[in-house]
C-alpha cells in the first residue's frame, strides 16, 4: 500500500503575486493568475488546493485584472459556503458513511472542522471519539471529504494503516480515486508558481 497521502499535505503554498484569496473576510490562500491568448472575454476561477487560479485574456489591463480577480474570488466564497459543512451536517455525515460502509460500528461523539491541521487532512483521537478535519478540504469534490471521514472514522475501529485498516475502505468504490486527487494537489503545491508573462522583446 503507498503511503498515505492525509498525512503528507506538503508545505503550505507561497503566496503570489496576485495576494491572498479570501472567505468570508479570512485568508484562504495564494492566487495565482494565468493569462490567455485563445481567451476573448471569458474569465474563470477555480480551487487547486488552497491556491486559486484564475484564467484571463491575456489582453487584460493590471486594472481589470485586480477587479475580475476580486469577482471571481466572490463567486467562489459564494459557491463553497453553501457547500461546506457546519458542524451537525458533518456528525450527520459521518454516521451516514459508518453505516453505509462500516456496518455503523464507528461512532464518533465528535467531527469539526479544524484551521491547524496544515500537515495532514484528517486526524482521531479514538479513545474520545472525536475527529478533526482540515478546513483546507472545504470546497473539495464530495467523494474526497467522505474519503477522509471514512479513513478517521476506520481509525476508531483500527488506529494503525495495518491490512485490516485498508481492508475496512475497501467497501468505498472511490477509495483509489480519492487517494489520487489527494496526491494531486500536495504534488501541485510543491511545484514552483508560474512566473507572470515576460514582455516580448521591443514590446
Amino acid at each position: 500500500m503507498p503511503a498515505d497521502p492525509l498525512n503528507r499535505t506538503g508545505p503550505p503554498p507561497r503566496p503570489t503575486a496576485a495576494g491572498p484569496a479570501r472567505v468570508d473576510g479570512r485568508p484562504a490562500g495564494p492566487v495565482e493568475v494565468r493569462r490567455s491568448s485563445r481567451r476573448r472575454r471569458t474569465v474563470s476561477a477555480y480551487r487547486e488546493g488552497d491556491r486559486t487560479v484564475v484564467l484571463i485574456p491575456a489582453r487584460m489591463t493590471a486594472e481589470e485584472e485586480r477587479r475580475w480577480v476580486s469577482v471571481m474570488l466572490d463567486k467562489l466564497a459564494a459557491q463553497e459556503h453553501r457547500r461546506i459543512l457546519d458542524g451537525d451536517d458533518l456528525q450527520a455525515r459521518a454516521s451516514e458513511l459508518s453505516e453505509r460502509y462500516l456496518g455503523g460500528r464507528a461512532r464518533p461523539r465528535s467531527v469539526r472542522w479544524v484551521t491547524n491541521q496544515n500537515a495532514r487532512w484528517g486526524s482521531c483521537t479514538p479513545a474520545l471519539g472525536s475527529i478533526r478535519l482540515s478546513h483546507r478540504l472545504q470546497g473539495m469534490p464530495e467523494y474526497v471529504l467522505d474519503y477522509v471521514l471514512l479513513h478517521e472514522l476506520a481509525h476508531l475501529l483500527v488506529p494503525g494503516h495495518g491490512p485490516g485498516f485498508w481492508r475496512l475502505l475497501d467497501s468505498y468504490p472511490r477509495t483509489e480515486r480519492a487517494r489520487g486527487y489527494l496526491e494531486g494537489v500536495v504534488a501541485a503545491e510543491r511545484l514552483p508558481h508560474a512566473l507572470p508573462p515576460c514582455r516580448p522583446p521591443g514590446g
